[in-house]
């Protein structure tokens, strides 16, 4: 801004009679340092803060011994249970497979499943039909086995993928799949046997009573298992289960699952680590002392954030 500025002049400067009074003085003022300084930003708006997501974590652990058998048949995996990316990305997967010790090398069958679910896994894409793929998975895994053996062999399967927090399974055969939540053991899946066969039809003809399918001799026969020309029962988990937090699944062969009671399998399943539950339950099983224990492969999944 500018204003007029009007000194009185001094002795040494009056105006002599006659002269023409000195015109006034003007000075231009600068701007006000205020007016130079940056404005101040403007105040943020309010906006809600917003956690980030926590994503599951995945504790496992696995046990696995011969029993009174000569060598072992059972044969097992995780996949990606080290890499976090990977577990990310693509999930973590667990299997077992129990070889069939009756037929032509149970060993050969249950690494020859092993193998072929590791690669169709590794292609599955998981933005699909994650069930059916699975399924189709289990079923060319049972195709190679026959393929394998020219229909001589066999082993169960039980596949599980825990994935965005969501879990899935596919099963065929007498393996076993547990839950514990809250404290309850559940079984997610079903036995494919003769006992179980025969005790769905003696429900089916009115009766609940499981005796008769019990004393049928082939009632520890498989109905269903990978390396049949056609398998006949599989089980699928169709719609995915909500993992929550503190969850606990164990996969297991008979050797574990058909050896202690389910009581027992639920009290070591509260034990420590996944591995000290595995340890837990090993030492069950060997204190039974059966004459003919069979292969016996346990692994444990502890979910939590």
């Amino acid at each position: 801004m500018a204003f007029w500025n009007r000194r009185k002049p001094g002795p040494e400067k009056a105006r002599r009679k006659g002269e023409e009074p000195a015109a006034p003085l003007m000075r231009t003022v600068e701007p006000e340092p205020e007016d130079v300084r940056p404005s101040a930003a403007p105040a943020a708006k309010d906006t809600p803060f917003v956690m980030p997501k926590r994503l599951l974590s995945y504790e496992v652990g696995n046990m696995q011994g011969v029993g009174s058998r000569q060598r072992q048949e059972d044969s097992f995996a995780f996949i990606n249970a080290v890499d976090v990316s990977a577990m990310k990305k693509e999930g973590l997967c667990a299997i077992v497979a129990d070889g069939m010790g009756g037929m032509r090398d149970g060993r050969i069958a249950s690494e020859t499943a092993i193998a072929s679910l590791r690669w169709d896994l590794a292609a599955m894409s998981r933005k699909g039909d994650i069930p059916s793929q699975m399924k189709e998975a289990v079923l060319n895994a049972g195709a190679k086995v026959f393929e394998a053996l020219e229909g001589d062999g066999g082993s169960t399967v039980v596949l599980c993928l825990f994935y965005d927090e969501q879990f899935y399974f596919v099963s065929v055969g007498d393996s076993y799949l547990f839950l514990l939540r809250d404290g309850a053991l559940l079984r997610l899946n079903e036995e494919h046997n003769v006992q179980e066969r025969e005790y769905l039809k003696t429900i089916n003809g009115g009766s609940m009573n499981p005796a008769a399918a019990r004393a049928n001799e082939e009632a520890a026969a498989l109905t269903s298992f990978l390396g049949m020309d056609e398998i006949e029962y599989i089980d699928v988990l169709k719609k995915p289960l909500k993992i929550h937090n503190g969850d606990v699944f164990l996969l297991c062969s008979d050797g574990v699952g058909g050896v202690i009671s389910e009581e027992k399998i639920r009290e070591c399943l509260t034990l420590g680590t996944p591995q000290e539950m595995c340890h837990a339950m090993e030492e069950a099983v060997l204190e039974k002392q059966e004459p003919y224990q069979d292969n016996y492969t346990a692994l444990v999944v502890r979910c939590g954030y």
